[in-house]
């Protein structure tokens, strides 16, 4: 069967087809600058591409030229739509009201857009993707919501609730969502792999790093804590956000700088973290570079990001009461050498033997997966390539064929 992948912002749609009997990407795309104007970039696995510029002022447009580029363009992989079994889509947003991946209907779509005022950026997006994909591809095919979110609600009450009244829990929500859930159940899931044990007997700390981190602690399969919050800002400092706070900081600013809500949030989101700290840039590449030239600020950026992810899987591990496994993904992860040295350096304590010559001599991944540790250590280093997309292939297909 093959599935189609759809990972929808408000003014973007990604996508990929993939072929479920070898696992394999068949085509993969984009469109961009849907509303005010629109493009495709569209690519099949052969190398063929189909680039066009068109007026996309909805998604529905974006997804009738998905349409074309699928079945008709010069780089078609399919003859016909009716050869796509089932749809899965990305949701940033499952509140605590999904805790696994659901078929699509009404009240799902409904639910889904409630649940925008968590994720007021990306439900409502999903929800306008959703709504077009249906019309594009019909009723008839089964679609799928996979949800960022899911993956985190395993987690005990005391990792979750936040210490305000509990009454804005009650009522509206407040609590420890979490993100990049689907990243962390696809790394965890092929660690077990990768060790040949049973994910259930083992204590994981995933690390997905790149412009936006988290880290989730693992204990049995379940992610039992993570970095974010309620929402993607939680956490550790990351490009150009600035992670927790004491929430005193936010007030003082606001009241010195005569800012709105809004504007903090755009000041803490969007201005803050790794660019903040820097004045450089909120690419690491970029900082890596300052650094080495000197510049104090850049130098400190990386200090406190390895510093405060050292103090995220340090907490975790005590939280699980041990550490079987470190991974590590993303962009950052998975192409800095000197970022995993650096913190893989501060478990030495835990019996953690790090190998510094492979680690070196592979500083990007490439795709692959890495075993950065050696064979006496007590706690395993993995770079896994994360495959959300797969994992939500794997998801629509379970729940298509069920």
């Amino acid at each position: 069967m093959k599935i189609f992948v759809v990972n929808a912002g408000s003014s973007s749609l990604k996508y990929q087809l993939i072929d479920m009997q070898n696992e394999e990407v068949i085509a993969k795309g984009i469109c961009e600058r849907i509303g005010p104007g629109g493009n495709i970039e569209h690519k099949a696995a052969d190398g063929r591409e189909y680039v066009a510029e068109m007026p996309m002022p909805t998604h529905a447009e974006a997804f009738d030229a998905v349409v074309f580029a699928l079945t008709k363009s010069d780089a078609k992989v399919i003859d016909s739509l009716s050869e796509v079994g089932a749809i899965g889509h990305r949701v940033v947003q499952g509140g605590d009201v999904f805790d696994k991946s659901v078929l699509l209907n009404e009240e799902v779509i409904q639910k889904i857009d409630e649940l925008g005022e968590l994720a007021p950026l990306h439900n409502p997006a999903h929800v306008l993707a959703m709504r077009a994909c249906i019309k594009a591809f019909g009723e008839d095919v089964p679609q799928v919501a996979v949800f960022d979110t899911s993956f985190h609600q395993t987690m005990p009450e005391k990792a979750y609730i936040f210490p305000v009244p509990y009454e804005y829990y009650e009522k509206y929500g407040v609590r420890r969502y979490g993100a990049h859930g689907t990243s962390h159940r696809f790394v965890s899931e092929a660690c077990a792999k990768e060790m040949g044990k049973d994910i259930k007997d083992l204590k994981i700390v995933t690390c997905h790093l790149g412009n936006g981190c988290s880290i989730t602690a693992v204990d049995g399969g379940k992610c039992v804590d993570t970095s974010m919050g309620l929402s993607p800002l939680g956490g550790f400092m990351m490009g150009t956000r600035a992670g927790d706070l004491d929430p005193t900081v936010v007030n003082y600013i606001a009241k010195k700088e005569g800012l709105t809500p809004d504007q903090m949030d755009t000041l803490l989101n969007k201005k803050s973290g790794a660019l903040g700290i820097s004045g450089v840039s909120n690419d690491n590449r970029d900082i890596c570079d300052a650094a080495a030239n000197g510049h104090k600020r850049a130098a400190l950026s990386l200090e406190i990001q390895r510093y405060q992810i050292t103090k995220f899987i340090g907490s975790y591990a005590a939280a699980m009461n041990g550490i079987d496994a470190i991974v590590f993904t993303g962009g950052l992860g998975e192409n800095n050498a000197d970022l995993r040295e650096q913190i893989c350096e501060s478990f030495t304590f835990l019996g953690l033997d790090f190998d510094k010559d492979f680690n070196n001599a592979n500083m990007r991944a490439k795709g692959r997966t890495l075993k950065l540790s050696t064979d006496a250590s007590k706690v395993a280093v993995y770079v896994i390539p994360t495959n959300e997309e797969l994992v939500i292939a794997r998801d629509a297909l379970a729940l298509a064929t069920k």
